[in-house]
């Protein structure tokens, strides 16, 4: 699930070149207010990283940068609000790749992710991990699945949203360690993680975003993290490949996207502009300290390159595991 590595020091280092060389007004590409429109409520990964960088961006560029939420159908609802808007470059959408690479596949939606979308840039990228609630009788993984099959049925787990990867690592967990947990589906990471703290739900595979805080606070605990390596947010965490389950491995990058019918020289301003704001260094630090790694330097061309790569991928896992947007 892992995308194209990226190079934030580079991009850093080139935004920061641009930037002394040129006056801020070079980075505006509109003479209006900018829609910045995000598929999720309030409070969510994509929401967290729309605000940090619309502040920025609009200092930047001299225009309004209104965020605007319209969580729902998958992501499906504000893609098609940024597809109806003109082609002009005003409307943008800051997205998850999982809205793109992954709802698709479970999920018929009215628009095709590789045709009618045009990625800008990567921003932040977001790494899962598996949370509990505060009442859950286990301390690890290894816990947590005996906990499941002692009540086989009655346990459940919660995402961020059907179709994602949130879904996908539950039904992935259920295959490998033969349990029966339910999929309960949420419109975004902050009802979840709501039901989570209260005990209504137990278990539940988020954005470190998102959980971060929570996690910190005691209010909600932490079996594992969904990578590869361990994050650097939290260090003490053991991943779930280091506990035997290589296959939870999941991260997404958290960027820009615009309409397929805005032109090539309109997505390189407004690649320039977002790349010089998500380089600034208030910027990198409220991402990081937000729980975000950084992104990086892909062009918009590289970026469809791995976002079509990410789409097979994920393709062929809900092929192998049969993930159905009803489990």
């Amino acid at each position: 699930m892992q995308s194209r590595s990226f190079s934030p020091l580079r991009r850093t280092v080139c935004a920061a070149a641009l930037a002394l060389t040129l006056p801020a007004a070079a980075f505006a590409w509109t003479d209006k207010p900018v829609r910045m429109l995000v598929p999720a409520p309030a409070g969510g990964t994509m929401d967290v990283v729309a605000r940090i960088v619309a502040d920025q961006l609009s200092a930047d560029i001299g225009q309004p940068v209104v965020v605007e939420n319209k969580p729902g159908a998958g992501g499906a609802i504000a893609v098609q609000a940024m597809l109806s808007a003109p082609p002009d470059g005003n409307t943008i959408m800051m997205t998850a790749s999982n809205i793109l690479t992954e709802i698709p596949h479970v999920m018929k939606t009215a628009f095709d992710p590789l045709k009618d979308v045009k990625p800008v840039t990567a921003i932040a990228r977001a790494t899962m991990v598996m949370v509990g609630a505060p009442n859950v009788p286990a301390k690890d993984l290894k816990g947590v699945i005996a906990w499941v099959k002692a009540n086989p049925g009655k346990v459940s787990f919660a995402s961020y949203s059907a179709g994602t990867s949130s879904q996908y690592a539950g039904m992935i967990l259920n295959h490998k360690a033969g349990l029966d947990m339910q999929h309960v589906p949420f419109a975004g990471s902050p009802p979840a993680l709501t039901q989570l703290m209260g005990g209504q739900v137990p278990l539940m595979f988020d954005g470190m975003a998102t959980s971060k805080k929570m996690i910190e606070a005691g209010k909600i605990q932490v079996f594992g993290v969904a990578a590869k390596k361990r994050s650097p947010h939290l260090p003490n965490v053991p991943t779930l490949a280091e506990q035997g389950y290589p296959d939870l491995d999941f991260s997404n990058w958290v960027g820009i996207i615009v309409a397929s019918g805005v032109q090539t020289p309109m997505l390189q301003k407004i690649n320039a502009a977002v790349d010089k704001a998500a380089a600034n260094p208030k910027v990198r630090d409220r991402l990081l300290g937000a729980g975000f790694d950084l992104g990086g330097d892909e062009t918009p061309e590289q970026m469809a390159q791995s976002l079509r790569a990410d789409f097979e991928r994920n393709a062929a896992i809900v092929k192998s595991f049969d993930i159905k947007l009803n489990q």
